[in-house]
């Protein structure tokens, strides 16, 4: 572990045993181990409807909701300084990587990551549009392009989706890759495939919480998360939400999605046996009343990354669109002492420009 400690012992109280101790130690040692929970499947209140490990969780009052969406809806229409820095990449070393499969990862902006591993490559949560929004010329506006521009892409192996809001599941930019390349999967968690049919989208595949399929040799595993859905009115948690887990010959590599902290982070790390690179959304926590329960601050994300195991954590979730009313240079000032302050080398933080690669 390049952070320096094992997570799965970090926060036990120790302490020298007697007789006693080591008396009652030797009888727990005798006792068989117990089961480790599933991770699936995800959960469903009594009318049908998905929901969390914990059950249902808070959103905040309308006090407090309504003025949210009111400084939203204005900020439509204004800028917000301490956006990520944006660097050239015309994707002409990702094209050739797609044949060699250097281990890299490519920040394009909020939760969408290009990645390369094990002769795969793939997206997350892939937005390129410019507001998520259902209707394209109001809602939070973006403000870093996309690192590097969609024609420019390799040819994608396959998409993993998050969730069905709008800044995760952007139909525009699905259709633009699925028309780009008919061969490209993708995966979403239960109930959003029809989104994707709907669009003429064919070559879709839903998954639960702990199911997974093979691409190229490589897993791709539907895993939990604290989140919630809803994209229209009267569709709250009929579709899934989730994080997930692409594990390869070499690589193993996490993506978080759109999550609250939740125990479920440390059931996955001591599942997969750690991650090499975990991306974790570290913005969008303000105002806490309204966010705490589905969303990570900086200091939970490094949290989460302990949790998981991972030998790297990488940021995101912040600084694209206006979502949240943290100051959009925040998450990463805090997301990086956080670390320090667990013991995370900083070679194992990354904080990425927008369009920047690094391989792992």
């Amino acid at each position: 572990m390049t952070n320096g400690h094992d997570p799965r012992t970090r926060g036990r109280w120790q302490r020298p045993l007697g007789g006693l101790g080591l008396l009652a130690l030797s009888a727990l040692v005798a006792l068989p181990p117990a089961a480790e929970p599933a991770l699936g499947p995800a959960p469903r209140s009594s009318d049908g409807r998905f929901t969390n490990t914990v059950g249902e969780i808070g959103h905040g009052s309308l006090g407090v909701r309504l003025p949210f969406f009111l400084r939203r809806m204005a900020g439509a229409f204004r800028s917000r300084p301490g956006a990520p820095e944006r660097v050239p990449n015309d994707g002409a070393f990702l094209r050739e990587n797609a044949r060699h499969s250097e281990p890299t990862v490519t920040w394009v902006g909020h939760a969408t990551l290009l990645v390369q591993m094990d002769h795969v490559t793939f997206l997350t949560d892939p937005i390129w549009s410019d507001r998520p929004s259902p209707v394209s010329f109001l809602g939070p506006r973006r403000f870093v392009p996309p690192g590097i521009a969609l024609a420019d892409l390799p040819p994608i192996d396959f998409v993993v989706i998050s969730h069905n809001h709008y800044d995760h599941l952007d139909l525009p930019t699905l259709v633009d890759l699925a028309e780009r390349d008919p061969t490209t999967k993708f995966f979403v968690p239960l109930g959003n495939a029809e989104l994707l049919r709907g669009k003429g989208i064919e070559n879709v595949h839903p998954l639960d919480w702990g199911q997974e399929v093979s691409v190229e040799g490589v897993r791709v595993v539907c895993l939990p998360a604290q989140h919630w859905s809803k994209r229209g009115i009267g569709d709250d948690l009929k579709a899934l939400w989730s994080s997930w887990a692409v594990v390869g010959p070499t690589r193993s590599f996490y993506h978080a999605g759109d999550t609250g902290y939740f125990d479920g982070f440390e059931r996955i790390g001591r599942q997969f046996g750690g991650f090499d690179l975990a991306a974790v959304p570290i913005g969008a926590y303000e105002p806490v009343a309204m966010m705490r329960s589905s969303h990570l601050d900086p200091e939970e994300a490094i949290r989460a990354a302990s949790d998981l195991g991972a030998e790297r954590a990488m940021a995101m979730h912040y600084g694209t669109f206006d979502l949240s009313d943290e100051p959009l240079d925040e998450p990463p000032e805090r997301f990086r002492a956080a670390a320090a302050a667990a013991g995370f080398a900083p070679d194992a933080t990354w904080v990425f420009d927008v369009g920047e690669t690094r391989g792992f």
